[in-house]
């Protein structure tokens, strides 16, 4: 199989023509995504299965084009007309992505605009004692998070509520206690002041659940959950959560420090939804540990991730969890292969996620998929 390529810069993207909202067909993609949203509906609903999602990122939507909400409307619209001519069971979506910053921004943070690149975040606090005592703003009040309120405004105007939306990226507090403090301050209260960190997590998570629920007033029955780098659909539940950060503590640090923000965040939108990059093989038990953990998502080929998970295997104990499994895929019809007959086993529920160059490709990896998977 072919190792991951550090020369593009984004691993997953597909390019698209721009489609302008005025000549995008809405009644004709609404058709085609209840379509695919009712086979979402049986799977959920199902002790096992499999369901293909062919994914249409478009790198420029995650990176400097976020700041131009129009440009990333009309890009998206592009990658969802695309998506029409490929096989699968699971539509794509709108995301009002704009950063990773979005919850630190509630202390003040502004984020930094680098040519041609996603914005940052600099780490504005010393101790966690400073945070702790800094009063936040609620993130809709902050200039990111009008910006990213006015972007699903914006889309929701221009699709009319016709096609599925996701909230913007949500990233967990180990994630988000990243733009507010240098880690290794964070790793070393883990240990020597626990209780700080706990404090500041739940802290983290009401600020996050408050603005949650300002997007889902805005986007209302046109949202698909868990949102996005997960397969979604509005027939789903759970809130999608980015976090990297756990591979880089113990799994029981993990499940007695950051599960429980986790799950408070996650549980008013059906429960938690994992995501990590990397291989989080040795945390596959602190995963499905999680109250509510409805859907876990990995990189499982060399292509999708530098440091993608090789034991497949090993996830095989989410057979018979009712946990969905979201395995990105990136790489041809024989490493597709390859991978699933590794990774599926009998009571399983697994989206796989692929980027077939070409719907042809796609129609034959879409085929086998389901052939390995009954």
């Amino acid at each position: 199989m072919k190792q991951f390529n550090n020369q593009v810069a984004d691993a997953q993207a597909t390019t698209v023509t721009p489609i302008k909202p005025e000549d995008f067909n809405l009644d004709e993609y609404a058709a085609y995504a209840e379509t695919l949203n009712q086979k979402c509906a049986k799977f959920w609903a199902a002790d096992s299965g499999v369901v293909v999602y062919r994914r249409m990122r478009v790198a420029e939507c995650f990176s400097y084009g976020s700041r131009d909400m129009k440009r990333s409307l009309g890009n998206q619209l592009g990658a969802l007309h695309k998506s029409m001519f490929y096989k699968a069971d699971v539509p794509n979506f709108l995301e009002p992505w704009y950063g990773i910053g979005t919850i630190a921004s509630a202390f003040g943070g502004e984020y930094i605009w680098e040519e041609g690149n996603a914005p940052a975040l600099k780490t504005s606090f010393n101790t966690i004692d400073d945070v702790l005592a800094y009063t936040p703003k609620p993130v809709a009040e902050t200039g990111i998070g009008r910006y990213t309120l006015d972007m699903i405004d914006y889309f929701m105007e221009k699709t009319k509520g016709k096609i599925p939306v996701s909230l913007t990226d949500t990233q967990s507090p180990l994630n988000m206690v990243g733009h507010l403090l240098p880690l290794d301050q964070i790793f070393m209260t883990m240990i020597l002041e626990p209780e700080k960190v706990v404090r500041l997590f739940d802290k983290l998570a009401d600020l996050s659940i408050s603005f949650n629920h300002e997007q889902v007033k805005r986007i209302g029955s046109a949202l698909a959950y868990p949102g996005h780098g997960f397969a979604s659909s509005t027939a789903w539940r759970g809130l999608g959560m980015s976090d990297d950060n756990a591979i880089m503590i113990s799994p029981e640090l993990y499940s007695e420090l950051a599960a429980p923000s986790v799950e408070k965040i996650c549980a008013p939108f059906g429960g938690p939804v994992f995501h990590s990059c990397g291989n989080w093989r040795g945390w596959i038990d602190a995963v499905l540990g999680l109250k509510g953990i409805c859907m876990a998502d990995g990189a499982f080929s060399p292509e999708t991730d530098p440091g993608a998970i090789t034991d497949l295997e090993a996830y095989h104990q989410f057979a018979g969890t009712g946990v969905v499994l979201n395995a990105r895929i990136v790489g041809d019809l024989k490493t597709i292969e390859q991978q699933i007959r590794r990774l599926w086993t009998p009571g399983m529920k697994l989206s796989v996620v692929t980027y077939c160059e070409t719907p042809e490709e796609q129609a034959k990896a879409y085929d086998l998929i389901h052939e390995i998977c009954q």
